[in-house]
């Protein structure tokens, strides 16, 4: 999930002008989070889940050379009540146990001509050991009073969706939506 908001910067090149070669980024965790929203009745529960590591080059010449992988530590994901936090780790869900990680491996991104600081970003993502494709739109901000052209330290948004029978994560069906609302905002950092 935070792995998709690398290639997000790749589509930007039209805004942040040319440097030739590919570039590095290291996430910053601390200005990170991965955030997720599911239905629960008239109600929602929601979350986050840290990432265990990332991998982030981005090609701001040649967007399709960019290369971003994520993996996510289900183990400490955390949702909005105990009862969901345990259920959403056990065995019915996500079974951290068995499969403790969330991985995200991009494969494409199309930037928006009208706006290049948008992006669609695509990759292969896996939950219990199940992979498959996903889309995510993607946003990509400098931070305030930096000039137009700034790279070393990048803010990005992705939103997307996934289907939680698509990978398994059936348990409580009858209570709870199979649509999870993805919401990630991420800062990267040049690694120089």
């Amino acid at each position: 999930m935070k792995i998709v908001l690398v290639s997000f910067c790749l589509w930007v090149a039209a805004a942040f002008g040319g440097w030739a070669m590919p570039l590095s980024y290291a996430l910053n965790a601390g200005e990170s989070r991965v955030g997720f929203e599911v239905p629960f009745g008239p109600d929602q529960i929601t979350g986050t889940m840290p990432v265990r590591s990332a991998e982030i080059v981005l090609d701001f010449e040649r967007p399709a050379n960019s290369r971003i992988s994520v993996v996510l530590d289900v183990g400490n994901a955390q949702a909005n009540f105990l009862f969901a936090t345990q259920a959403l780790r056990g065995p019915r869900v996500l079974n951290a146990a068995q499969f403790p990680n969330i991985t995200f491996v991009s494969n494409a991104i199309e930037v928006q001509r009208d706006a290049p600081s948008k992006a669609r970003l695509g990759g292969d993502i896996t939950i219990r050991d199940v992979t498959r494709p996903i889309t995510l739109d993607v946003e990509l901000f400098r931070p305030a009073g930096r000039a137009l052209g700034e790279r070393k330290q990048l803010f990005v948004r992705l939103e997307g969706a996934v289907s939680r029978s698509a990978f398994g994560a059936t348990g409580w069906d009858d209570l709870v939506g199979d649509e999870v609302e993805l919401d990630i905002m991420l800062r990267i950092d040049l690694v120089e």
